[in-house]
């Protein structure tokens, strides 16, 4: 499959589970034809009932439903649950799952992380947001602050092609033969509501989101914003960071200041030195765990998806972003993230960082030598073919009915 820009899409921006859960559900609520899901977490929780609740009925009135989990990221939703979806005609596919090694799940890595939905061939929504209660701010402290987007327009044939290839689905119509390209698909007239659909494998595509984020931080003129929740990327692309802002670019990066797991606060500390003495500014969100993987550039240039910027989503994991040519889009995210940074972000200033000695030296560079040769070392570690576990519909018990014929017509009345 080839990536290719499409003219003439319609982009909207979602912020957290409050603005994307309503419009999915509804779209659910209005498909006629066919229903395609992706997501790395499924929990059964609020959000996730209600999912069930709108696939369910969209199931019973006809449409072909397919739903297909991480089995990492979903590993304890209940037989009920599940055996009810799958009674109602839904196909629901576990995405490599794994036996429990003493009570541990050992799937670790190369996990699918997508987050898609697409619906009728007519819409779709791609981002960072799972089908969980934790993203919405009513959740509490732990509520996470993330991003998706509905699409409609020609992009929705790419990502409802792409979908129905990964989950095997019954209803491709031609399987698309997958081409390397040395080169992400390029625009040569950037303008309005053009979108690229581009996603990171194993196999033939695995650097390419990271290449566009290359291309874009050394193609900006003005400005760069990358927001992402886990932020240890490659030296190559620390290193564009620093070379936009010692040209003149504004380079500002948001990440994490009250994270869900401590050592991505960690990891991204060890950054800081490089980044802010070469001119980026570094911004911790301190409002509540930071989901989001989201960036901005100039006036045009956008990305909205579910690729982190570290080593298990630019090596290992199956990813997929949207890239965006729109001023408009381009200036609605610009202005969320400016609001997130005046309001709920502190900057990490020359006072902040952390001090300098022979042993935070070694350290940095031991780091940035480890991120640029990870992908080769995740190379090394013990890899095997994912599987796609297709869960069956529960045998049905055989009816019992008062018309069974006795033997012999025993009791036969004449």
């Amino acid at each position: 499959m080839s990536s290719e820009w499409r003219d003439g899409n319609r982009i909207v921006l979602l912020e957290n589970g409050e603005e994307f859960f309503p419009r999915v559900f509804e779209a659910i609520r209005r498909a006629q034809q066919f229903l395609l899901l992706e997501t790395f977490i499924l929990f059964e929780d609020d959000v996730g009932n209600a999912l069930h609740e709108v696939v369910l009925d969209a199931a019973k009135r006809g449409v072909k439903v397919e739903i297909m989990v991480d089995g990492y990221g979903s590993p304890d939703l209940s037989p009920e649950f599940v055996n009810s979806l799958t009674s109602a005609g839904v196909r629901f596919v576990y995405y490599d799952p794994r036996p429990l090694v003493m009570g541990m799940r050992t799937n670790v890595f190369r996990r699918l992380h997508r987050k898609i939905v697409a619906i009728d061939g007519d819409i779709a929504f791609v981002g960072g947001i799972n089908f969980s209660a934790e993203h919405n701010i009513s959740f509490g402290p732990e509520a996470k602050q993330d991003y998706a987007i509905e699409v409609k327009g020609p992009i929705v044939d790419d990502i409802t092609r792409y979908v129905q290839d990964a989950m095997g689905s019954e209803q491709i119509t031609r399987r698309w033969r997958y081409h390397r390209h040395h080169r992400p698909a390029r625009n040569s007239t950037p303008g309005d509501a053009q979108a690229l659909f581009v996603w990171r494998d194993n196999d033939e595509h695995r650097d390419d989101i990271e290449q566009h984020y290359l291309d874009m931080l050394h193609e900006a003129k003005t400005s760069v914003t990358i927001a992402n929740a886990y932020f240890f990327p490659g030296y190559r692309m620390l290193r564009e960071m620093r070379n936009a802002a010692q040209r003149g670019v504004t380079v500002r990066l948001v990440v994490q200041g009250e994270p869900d797991m401590p050592i991505v606060k960690v990891g991204a500390e060890l950054l800081y030195n490089y980044l802010v003495e070469g001119g980026v500014e570094v911004y911790e969100y301190i409002r509540r765990p930071l989901h989001g993987k989201v960036a901005v550039m100039d006036s045009h240039w956008a990305t909205v998806g579910s690729s982190n910027l570290d080593p298990l989503s630019l090596s290992l994991n199956l990813e997929a972003n949207l890239i965006i040519h729109d001023s408009d889009f381009n200036q609605r995210l610009s202005s969320n993230l400016d609001r997130l940074i005046a309001e709920d972000c502190v900057r990490v200033d020359e006072a902040k960082l952390p001090k300098r000695n022979w042993w935070q030296l070694t350290r940095g560079v031991l780091v940035f030598h480890f991120l640029r040769h990870f992908p080769a070392i995740a190379g090394w570690l013990p890899a095997h073919t994912p599987k796609l576990a297709q869960v069956d519909p529960p045998v049905q018990p055989e009816m019992e009915t008062q018309d069974r014929v006795t033997p012999n017509n025993e009791g036969a009345k004449p």
